[in-house]
């Protein structure tokens, strides 16, 4: 793959976005890592500079279409036009859902489906004038079979793989394939915040992954680059199950 392919990676200061991130510009490609955290996404951007990226960082809200435009014209400027896009961005609250409120539904609605609308919306227009483009969103296996106290979440998952599918059938003509990774378990801090304060039961979990054990960020980052490559130029409208087999 060209190794001058312009990147977008939100959510990229931890976790799965952080391995994607370091993935694709470790690989050579300009890369711009967002996210809201702004220390952490300096001190992960710093490293990839020292071993010689090419990286740009903006601290973004993906529910602000505003400043994803903002961050976009930036890194037009520096970088150049956006090709690969990977929606990432989101949060896992866990809620029962009789306990939900409506500020808690609509937080996660806004950052973990509209954020991925507006990440990828920003960057389209880029994508048709190149007549290439890759985008490669992370959803989850909870918007296949949903996730206990996590309805809001699920939802939103759901929504972007149904994004995902119908997007891929208006773009497909224009060069640009849109697919999404479903991951289940993953070794992240969030999913370690969720066992130390004991959301998460891990014990309980891993008996239902053939594979026993979490998935790593770097899995989904090995994912996310075939599918950002000339080589999965086939490829759209798909949900790709990096999960150990948890849900098949």
């Amino acid at each position: 793959m060209s190794k001058d392919r312009v990147v977008v990676v939100t959510g990229a200061a931890g976790g799965i976005g952080l391995g994607i991130a370091q993935r694709f510009a470790r690989d050579g490609h300009p890369t711009a890592m967002i996210d809201v955290q702004h220390e952490l996404l300096e001190q992960e951007a710093d490293a990839l500079r020292s071993a010689g990226a090419n990286v740009l960082t903006a601290q973004v809200d993906v529910s602000d279409r505003a400043a994803v435009d903002a961050a976009y014209a930036r890194i037009r400027q520096e970088l150049g036009q956006i090709t690969i896009v990977v929606p990432n961005a989101g949060i896992a609250p866990i809620v029962p859902f009789q306990d939900m409120t409506i500020a808690q539904w609509q937080k996660v609605m806004d950052i973990n489906l509209t954020g991925v609308f507006h990440t990828i919306q920003a960057a389209v227009n880029d994508m048709l004038e190149t007549k290439w483009g890759r985008i490669v969103s992370i959803s989850s296996h909870a918007g296949q079979s949903g996730g206990m106290y996590m309805s809001h979440y699920s939802a939103a998952k759901g929504g972007v793989i149904s994004l995902t599918k119908g997007l891929a059938r208006e773009l497909a003509a224009h060069g640009t394939t849109v697919n999404t990774i479903a991951p289940s378990v993953c070794e992240t801090p969030q999913m370690h915040r969720a066992i130390d304060a004991g959301q998460f039961p891990i014990e309980a979990v891993l008996p239902m992954i053939p594979i026993s054990r979490a998935g790593t960020p770097d899995e989904i980052a090995s994912a996310c680059a075939f599918l950002a490559s000339d080589e999965a130029a086939y490829i759209t409208g798909q949900v790709l199950a990096v999960n150990g087999g948890m849900y098949m």
